[in-house]
């Protein structure tokens, strides 16, 4: 996959708004464990970003896929992980099934002011008792006339304390698991930050240990009522929309983390040519030499991985194996490579303000949001052969 001018203009567009507008409030946002979404994503509207692949009818720009992994990684530029992952929310997971299969009065009435940064979206897959389960769910429909009656729970639901709407993969029938599900859009508010939806309840804002400055909450549904018209697409087909929203979510999740990986390492090197111990710096030790160029080597490898997955998907094939070894790639690294450099910064890695302690924390979420890797891993068995696929339901 080969970046054109016009991929670039994006990318230096892109980082040009994350030194304005990001990055010197990052420190404050990460403190108050929440950023200002519907600020943030309307000056991002305001630029054509939150809408780069979405049909030109509904505001977006109609470019293929690659234009979204090239702003994804440009969105590694920003000093910590909860607000590249609150915009890739907006921009590719809950709205790519929206995008593909809504109908276009759903599409006019929620996507048009995603695009725009008038709205803020959320997607509702994960619960507490279902979350690399996806066929586990138990939040259910039932039919009311010509209405949906929504009762369950949600729980780790990115941008779920400040948004309008969620796109949530509930139970509309009684028939196998894998096609008994439908996505139903649920108006979360009655107007941008206005009063949560009767029987819409935030039952807690979710403390974690990293990405802070992304809110992140469980939700309950109390006899929500939503019209039939609001779901998307066929009914019953929502747990095969969801599986072909993830191929994207997790080659946005790849693509995300090279920028930031990268500059990891750059901060490292910078503070090892520094940094004075036994008469010398930290870098003339070879130990440091040899692993830093060690993890540079794994980052461009992961990086010729993603290309590759983005470059085939764009040709229109099923990227469901490379996407899964991207991903399951980037987590371990998200790992690896800020707990590898903290043990170079010694004391300072170790205190909260350091910005690779701050990937250290945010980058533990890679092998557990989105597919942990364990079901990366068996997903890629079942593809080669390995394992056995499971009976269908």
């Amino acid at each position: 996959m080969q970046f054109t001018h016009e991929h670039l203009e994006i990318q230096k567009t892109l980082k040009r708004f994350i030194d304005a507008e990001i990055n010197p409030h990052v420190d404050e946002w990460e403190a108050a464990e929440i950023f200002p979404a519907h600020e943030v994503f309307k000056k991002l509207g305001n630029l054509g970003l939150l809408g780069l692949t979405k049909p030109e009818a509904f505001g977006g720009a109609g470019l293929d896929y690659s234009y979204a992994m090239a702003m994804a990684e440009a969105l590694g530029h920003i000093e910590c992980g909860g607000v590249p992952m609150a915009i890739g929310v907006q921009t590719d997971m809950c709205t790519p099934a929206l995008a593909r299969f809504g109908s276009d009065e759903l599409r006019r009435e929620f996507l048009v002011p995603a695009i725009a940064g008038d709205m803020v979206g959320c997607i509702g897959v994960s619960e507490p008792a279902a979350g690399s389960d996806v066929a586990g769910i138990k939040s259910v429909a039932r039919k009311d006339g010509d209405d949906y009656v929504i009762t369950g729970q949600k729980m780790w639901i990115t941008n779920s304390l400040q948004a309008d709407w969620m796109c949530m993969l509930v139970n509309t029938g009684d028939g196998p698991i894998h096609k008994n599900k439908s996505l139903v859009m649920v108006p979360m508010r009655d107007g941008p930050n206005g009063k949560l939806t009767k029987g819409i309840e935030v039952a807690q804002k979710i403390r974690k240990i990293g990405m802070n400055s992304s809110d992140t909450g469980l939700i309950y549904f109390d006899e929500v009522r939503v019209p039939q018209r609001y779901r998307i697409g066929a009914e019953g087909q929502g747990f095969i929309y969801q599986m072909q929203q993830f191929q994207e979510e997790r080659l946005w999740a790849a693509a995300s983390c090279l920028q930031s990986l990268t500059n990891c390492i750059q901060w490292t090197i910078e503070w090892a040519q520094e940094r004075k111990l036994f008469g010398a710096t930290l870098a003339d030790q070879q130990w440091v030499q040899f692993k830093l160029a060690e993890l540079k080597t794994e980052v461009e490898s992961l990086r010729a991985l993603t290309y590759r997955a983005g470059e085939l998907y764009v040709q229109g094939q099923d990227v469901l194996e490379l996407a899964s070894m991207a991903k399951l790639k980037a987590g371990r690294l998200n790992r690896i490579v800020p707990d590898t450099c903290l043990q170079f910064w010694g004391g300072m890695g170790f205190t909260w303000e350091n910005k690779v302690s701050r990937m250290y924390r945010d980058g533990r979420l890679g092998s557990i949001g989105g597919g942990a890797d364990e079901v990366m891993l068996g997903i890629l068995a079942r593809i080669m052969g390995v394992a056995k696929r499971p009976a269908a339901a």
